[in-house]
């Protein structure tokens, strides 16, 4: 489904001295490259579409002519759902959490939601209160007894794309680095370094680097809830796939999340810039641009952990979240001037055409 042959690994930092977000990295002769898991197609879906690709296949094969999946209203999971069921003309029902504020309104055209509206997906919102105290699963197992009597045939994805068959999507994606280092002789990675917003890309990731010839250490940064919380999530996943391994001894996951889920501080949002500006990778400021911010920090922190380290960092995307940021990005944003035109400079009527 995915529209990558490989996702490329861009190399990000070789150098002794980097310095970004006011982080400065000493000295600690680490080589980062950045895969680029950003460029997966769908209109920018980024991870999503390797889980997708193996839970839409169980949706075709199973006869549904629908999917429900649930998420926040700037939601990637979303939207990634909304573009590749229309792919596969299957309509796409979205339960999207807002606040209690707008959940009576039109949520708007930014981001995410300009994708799943053009795409035709059909949008329910709730209220931040409800999801809370009702939870994903009972919201979305509403919305699919309504269309089941309906006469419909829906299938449901979960949060994040995060169950056991999703995480067969990033154990293959481990499998194709391991293609990639292969075919170009290219250097393997000590540690894999990957944002954790719902469990299924760390326990595929854990689980593939596990039992790959890499043996690289994954490490995670969770953006939401706590380390222990996904612990729990990824053990019960890879209990799904009678994996039989403890998750806590093939990942290290530590907290990112600063202000919560999709807020950003000024410093996250600077790093997002400062990143962009030295290397033309736009992080999102959900989940990479966390993740990145944290092992940056991690690194200037504890540089005996990383010292001599090859780290490759997964870029899961989500580049449209960054629209529902502008308001506090424009202050941070000064690189703009009206030209100074001379005032001999030569003016005649019509020579500037513009076509």
């Amino acid at each position: 489904m995915g529209m990558w042959v490989v996702s490329p690994n861009h190399k990000l930092i070789a150098s002794s001295e980097f310095r970004l977000g006011g982080i400065w990295i000493l000295s600690i002769n680490s080589l980062l490259l950045h895969n680029r898991d950003d460029l997966s197609g769908l209109q920018l879906s980024g991870n999503k579409v390797r889980k997708l690709e193996f839970l839409l296949a169980e949706a075709v094969a199973q006869g549904s002519d629908c999917v429900i999946t649930i998420g926040g209203i700037q939601s990637n999971q979303c939207r990634a759902t909304a573009v590749a069921a229309k792919y596969l003309n299957l309509d796409c029902f979205l339960i999207l959490r807002t606040s209690k504020d707008l959940v009576d309104n039109d949520p708007g055209l930014t981001g995410n939601l300009l994708v799943e509206r053009l795409v035709g997906a059909h949008v329910d919102l709730v209220s931040k209160e409800e999801y809370a105290s009702i939870g994903s699963v009972a919201l979305t197992d509403m919305l699919k007894e309504k269309l089941l009597s309906e006469g419909r045939k829906p299938y449901v994805i979960p949060l994040g794309g995060s169950n056991s068959l999703g995480t067969w999507g990033y154990i293959e994606a481990v499998r194709e680095i391991e293609q990639q280092l292969q075919k170009a002789n290219s250097v393997v990675f000590d540690d894999i370094v990957v944002a954790c917003g719902s469990g299924g890309t760390i326990a595929g990731l854990s689980i593939g680097a596990s039992l790959s010839d890499l043996k690289a250490k994954v490490h995670a940064y969770c953006v939401c809830d706590d380390p222990d919380h996904f612990y729990d999530y990824a053990q019960d996943l890879v209990d799904g796939l009678q994996a039989g391994v403890s998750i806590r001894e093939i990942v290290s996951i530590q907290n990112a999340k600063g202000l919560g889920y999709a807020m950003s501080t000024t410093e996250e949002l600077k790093f997002v810039g400062e990143i962009a500006e030295a290397t033309g990778i736009v992080l999102d400021p959900v989940y990479s641009g966390k993740a990145a911010y944290g092992m940056m920090r991690d690194m200037a922190e504890n540089p005996g952990k990383w010292e001599g380290r090859k780290v490759l960092f997964i870029h899961t995307g989500g580049l449209l979240g960054l629209f529902d940021k502008t308001d506090q990005i424009a202050p941070l944003i000064k690189n703009w001037r009206r030209m100074e035109i001379h005032e001999t400079a030569p003016r005649k009527e019509g020579i500037g055409k513009m076509f």
